[in-house]
């Protein structure tokens, strides 16, 4: 595929629209075929094809280094582990998961309250919506889920002392995916893992 003609705004919604729930690639294949990009064009290619195909591999990556970096404060890791949720739910198809599980959950309890949670009813012209599709989440716009959830992790992460750890954690994370976009993950980032391992602890 030709990433050179991939706007990055298709990759976003391809990103929101696309199965999240694949194994991640194998480290084999992570780690591999590592070569510098000769010009932008190709290391704003790369970025749009790693992105894409390794989008499992960076969140895992993400999740990863955060908890390290607060494995000594239980508030904070779980403040990541709503954050993680909140990012998810930005992908069309987890939160459509999400939200079915959740009500099919709910019902068994209060069926009544579950038929309030349904999303309400779009407008149909000849065959299309008539506005752009909305994902809701127990009967609530996706976007309301989000803010609650990265406002509460942010409090976790302050009452912790966390928030400063989580700044680190999440440039580090960021770096390392920069990184691999350039090839030399493995040159630079692998020598640091045991430095960084030992002052954590």
């Amino acid at each position: 595929m030709d990433w050179d003609s991939v706007a990055a705004e298709d990759v976003i919604e391809a990103l929101r629209e696309v199965e999240w729930s694949a194994s991640p690639r194998s480290l084999a294949e992570f780690f591999s075929r590592f070569a510098f990009p000769r010009s932008f064009s190709k290391w704003m290619s790369r970025l749009k094809c790693n992105l894409y195909y390794y989008r499992t591999n960076y969140f895992i990556l993400l999740i990863f280094v955060l908890g390290l970096a607060l494995i000594t404060r239980p508030l904070a890791i779980l403040g990541a582990a709503l954050t993680a949720l909140s990012l998810a739910f930005l992908n069309d198809s987890f939160a459509a998961t999400f939200n079915e599980k959740m009500i099919r959950t709910i019902r068994h309890i209060s069926p009544h309250l579950a038929a309030k949670m349904r999303p309400p009813h779009m407008p149909v012209i000849r065959g299309r919506s008539a506005t752009r599709k909305t994902v809701y989440i127990c009967g609530q716009p996706r976007l309301v889920f989000v803010l609650i959830g990265l406002t509460a992790s942010f409090v976790l992460w302050f009452t912790s002392c966390g928030l400063l750890w989580v700044l680190y954690a999440f440039t580090t994370a960021i770096l390392s995916k920069l990184l691999h976009f350039q090839g030399i993950f493995s040159f630079i980032v692998f020598p640091l893992i045991g430095p960084v391992s030992s002052f954590l602890t």
